[in-house]
């Protein structure tokens, strides 16, 4: 028998309301409170929480959140730890790094294990926010790309149902977002691919991060060499992520 309109619609509004609700977790009381002001402003839900290991348990609980906004230095649980206890369980809300430790050491360690954006708290609410709303826009996009078939190049195998890839029958280990760049390099195996068309695809278009006008280029150069020594890793003589210097990178199609 059909759900009564009132039950449909009291569904509706909680999947809304689910899909606007964002964790924030940090340490200090001042900047929850002002920043949780900001979230409401942009439309979101916030649920905050000055003790991590709280905050994680909710969500390896399956409480549901559009995005994870993280500190990086907090006592008993860091940032880091606390992504990687999500990854390990599967737990694949999209984590956002907002932090007055911008070190690029932690940095590339946080993309690395998976996160979708890194923050200096200093680049201001109106970048945080619209940077987040990116980082769930990405989200979107990949949990599209993950209903993709199989793709087979050469040596390299792409399970994108669930999200692994193999090079001449050896797993690699890549995160999330190395695999979605794997994935648009493969898919377009034997074409050259720039470096902003890289950097759109996993963190929209427009995004802005590093130095200059041209930063993102940085941020690129650093992903592919993770790809890369990954890969190199399993055979020494790989070859296929070609670089086209000055524009971007190819996946070659004779591998």
């Amino acid at each position: 028998m059909p759900a009564p309109a009132a039950e449909r619609a009291a569904g509706r509004a909680s999947a809304i309301e689910d899909a606007r609700t964002l964790f924030a977790v940090d340490d200090d009381p001042l900047f929850l409170r002002v920043f949780a002001a900001n979230l409401r402003q942009a439309g979101f839900t916030p649920r905050c929480f000055s003790d991590p290991t709280a905050a994680l348990a909710k969500l390896l609980a399956g409480e549901p959140a559009c995005a994870c906004v993280l500190d990086l230095d907090m006592p008993g649980l860091d940032g880091l730890e606390f992504l990687r206890r999500l990854r390990q369980r599967t737990v694949t809300v999209p984590v956002v790094f907002v932090t007055s430790h911008s070190s690029p050491v932690f940095e590339e360690q946080a993309l690395s294990d998976g996160a979708a954006d890194f923050i200096d708290k200093s680049r201001g609410p109106a970048i945080i926010l619209q940077r987040i709303a990116l980082a769930i826009a990405a989200q979107a996009r990949i949990a599209v790309r993950a209903a993709a078939p199989d793709l087979s190049v050469g040596g390299l195998l792409l399970r994108c149902q669930q999200r692994r890839a193999t090079w001449r029958g050896a797993e690699v280990l890549l995160s999330r977002t190395e695999f979605d760049v794997v994935v648009l390099l493969a898919g377009r195996a034997g074409d050259d691919v720039g470096y902003r068309e890289i950097y759109d695809a996993i963190k929209g278009e427009g995004f802005l991060a590093g130095p200059g006008d041209e930063g993102y280029r940085v941020n690129v150069r650093a992903m592919i060499k993770r790809i890369r020594q990954k890969f190199l890793a399993l055979d020494a003589a790989f070859t296929a992520l070609e670089n086209y210097p000055g524009f971007g990178y190819r996946w070659a199609v004779d591998e």
